[in-house]
């Protein structure tokens, strides 16, 4: 079979978007309007979405000493859409308000790393952190407070750009890569790696597509240490729990795939922000819960190397199944 680069030899990179980068491979040109349009939505999109920047919207936010009204542009009523959902579908465990608690856990916008003192305190929820759809209304694409509030979007949102940005692209064979988070529409299936979260250098299985996307999660790339004492820590990552502002503890990855065709109209339209969002909830919400809102198939490795994978995902997978 042609490698990828025989079968899809036009490329165009982008450097750090979203804090990651991401690689946009077509069979046919990718042109200098195109190109042009494309890098105009992505610096959009930060300037309203990235918690990383301190001229973000959302940055904006989180200042607002006694709230406000924000106007959000027209293309995030989708990705609101999908935050419903999600905060509905996991009982408030993904939650956008979580912003906060990264903050306090040192996922910051300087990436300090460095947990606050008072953060045992505060963290989630349960101990008085504001609430999306409480503290945050919301009406169309305005959002409505009446206090700071820290929001991120990361759950979904590069899951989300990559599907603005392949709605934008003229060719009919492509892959999005966004640093894990893929979309892909090719006549050939193309093989995929699911890396191992212990051993970056290896796999624990290969998955198969050719119409879908299919999204990643694990906290081995963005992990850090919290001191208890002298003696212990405890590793922090940035998958948490809204309801308790803790990471989660029980799952080393996930993968979530949503195939071209499927039938839910969030899913159809939007399959990478869904398989994002998805895989984030695997970490911290019961499978058959979010399957009575989500059409998806999955896997997950859990802190005992074993995995769980449901019926039709495509993949080969190398470790014993749960």
């Amino acid at each position: 079979m042609d490698s990828l680069t025989q079968r899809l030899p036009f490329v165009m990179a982008v450097y750090r978007a979203l804090g990651t980068g991401m690689v946009i491979s077509a069979d046919s040109p990718i042109d200098d309007k195109v190109r042009s349009a494309m890098e105009s939505l992505i610096e959009d999109y930060e300037h309203v979405l990235s918690r990383f920047r301190n001229d973000s919207l959302i940055a904006a936010i989180g200042k607002a000493e006694h709230g406000g009204s924000f106007d959000f542009p027209d293309w995030c009523a989708p990705l609101f859409d999908l935050y419903d959902a999600l905060f509905s579908a996991t009982s408030g465990a993904i939650d956008p308000c979580v912003g906060e608690d990264l903050i306090r856990l040192g996922y910051d916008a300087s990436l300090s790393l460095t947990v606050t003192q008072d953060a045992p305190e505060h963290l989630g929820a349960l101990r008085g952190r504001a609430v999306w759809g409480r503290d945050v209304t919301r009406h169309g694409t305005t959002l409505v407070t009446h206090e700071p509030v820290q929001l991120d979007f990361g759950a979904c949102g590069k899951g989300y750009l990559v599907d603005l940005l392949g709605r934008m692209l003229q060719s009919s064979q492509f892959v999005i890569d966004a640093g894990g988070d893929l979309l892909i529409h090719t006549e050939q299936p193309i093989s995929v790696a699911l890396e191992d979260p212990e051993d970056q250098s290896h796999a624990i299985g290969i998955a198969h597509i050719a119409n879908g996307a299919l999204c990643a999660s694990a906290p081995s790339r963005r992990h850090w240490n919290m001191a208890v004492n002298e003696r212990t820590q405890i590793a922090i990552h940035h998958l948490l729990n809204a309801i308790d502002g803790l990471p989660a503890q029980q799952t080393e990855a996930s993968w979530a795939y949503i195939p071209a065709n499927a039938t839910l109209n969030l899913a159809r339209d939007y399959p990478t922000a869904v398989a994002d969002g998805l895989a984030t909830a695997l970490f911290v919400s019961d499978v058959a819960q979010l399957q009575r809102t989500f059409d998806f198939t999955y896997a997950t490795l859990d802190e005992s190397r074993q995995i769980a994978v449901s019926r039709n995902f495509p993949a080969e997978l190398f470790l014993r199944s749960a």
